[in-house]
């Protein structure tokens, strides 16, 4: 029987002051200024008109994604986590994370999202290579990244994640490496490394870079890792890697399968309702100028997972994690019985892809290298 899981809440600025050759997210380079009241207002709106799909829980993270959320003011992100602690409530402890460019005219700011209440900063430094940088386009030089983060510091985030790319245009693993090793030299905690991929509708995609090819990116991706373990920090989800149990909250119960209202252009959502039996995935209006002048639902689409479509779901995201997933969030997060996916399961065992444990779906060191094929299973 399903049951209600954690609640997250993502919010989606989608402005960026130049959109990266690379960047598939629902961005909009911004004009001469960003609509910052108006959005600001249509977000709390669009959050009043999900206030049903809360079903009585507060609210156990929040992510600010875009897009840059860091182009709005420390004000604005204030007056949006006062509504949604006054519409909804916050559990104790709550994480809240705000991405953030390493910009200086970012950085100015930290002081004040630290201030509204943001208690964790995810950085978007992608790399300290000047080279690589131009390559992908960023609007930032290493210098100011490493000064972002001594900025993020100063400012009283104890907790803050860095992003960094690898398998960039001509990347050697020295280089993929010394890129590591400034962010855990500045003090990162959370470190999310993933490898450029060149997606349809971006301008790489157009316009192919030279990337490296299999050989190397083995290296880089062994190096990489090698480095991240001696300094301390464990893998515990494909790309994400964490000192001292600093995980990720708000990813977290993305990939437990858990809850999240999705307001802002574009926004994504899931939740979980237990009296009709069923989990739902929802999406709101993506273009922005469309978003604020739409009169009436914001909700672009709302359907259902399919039954046939639910295990997969589930354990695409769970065994995304290291650690795996509790097998009791099967079937309260499901609504289906685990007896139903026991002869895959058990396959999975005898092929050495997955554990033995019955406490939690996991899959071996083996299986977590081939990860797609045991997921072809479900």
């Amino acid at each position: 029987m399903l049951q209600l899981p954690p609640l997250s809440l993502y919010i989606h600025i989608p402005w960026c002051v130049r959109k990266c050759p690379y960047c598939d997210f629902n961005s909009h380079q911004m004009g001469e200024s960003i609509p910052e009241r108006d959005y600001v207002l249509r977000l709390i709106a669009d959050l009043k008109a999900d206030l049903p799909w809360v079903q009585g829980r507060k609210l156990s993270s929040i992510f600010f994604g875009g897009g840059t959320p860091s182009l709005f003011s420390g004000a604005a992100i204030a007056e949006i986590l006062n509504a949604a602690e006054q519409l909804i409530g916050f559990e104790t402890g709550i994480e809240i994370t705000l991405e953030a460019n390493p910009g200086t005219f970012e950085q100015q700011k930290f002081a004040d999202f630290r201030s509204a209440g943001v208690n964790r900063l995810s950085i978007g430094v992608q790399s300290f290579n000047p080279q690589h940088l131009e390559q992908l386009g960023r609007i930032h030089d290493g210098s100011q990244a490493l000064a972002a983060m001594a900025t993020a510091s100063r400012a009283g985030f104890s907790n803050f994640n860095i992003d960094l790319m690898h398998g960039l245009p001509e990347q050697t693993p020295e280089q993929a490496g010394s890129d590591i090793a400034l962010a855990i030299s500045q003090g990162a905690q959370h470190i999310s490394w993933y490898q450029l991929t060149i997606e349809p509708n971006t301008e790489f995609y157009s316009r192919p870079p030279s990337i490296p090819n299999d050989d190397r990116l083995a290296d880089i991706q062994q190096a990489g890792m090698r480095l991240l373990g001696d300094s301390g920090f464990e893998q515990y989800e494909v790309s994400a890697f964490a000192l001292d149990g600093q995980t990720s909250a708000h990813n977290m119960n993305y990939w437990q399968f858990g809850d999240y209202l999705g307001i802002g252009a574009g926004a994504h959502g899931k939740i979980t309702l237990p009296r009709q039996g069923s989990v739902i995935r929802t999406s709101k209006t993506r273009q922005p100028d469309k978003y604020l002048a739409r009169q009436g639902s914001l909700i672009a689409q709302n359907s259902a997972i399919a039954t046939d479509d639910m295990a997969v779901e589930f354990m695409m995201n769970g065994l995304r994690l290291r650690g795996g997933v509790p097998t009791e969030y099967f079937a309260a997060r499901t609504g289906l019985e685990a007896a139903s996916i026991d002869s895959q399961v058990y396959a999975l065992q005898r092929q050495g892809l997955m554990e033995p444990d019955s406490e939690k779906y996991s899959t071996t060191a083996l299986g977590y290298q081939f990860l797609n094929t045991v997921l072809q299973s479900f």
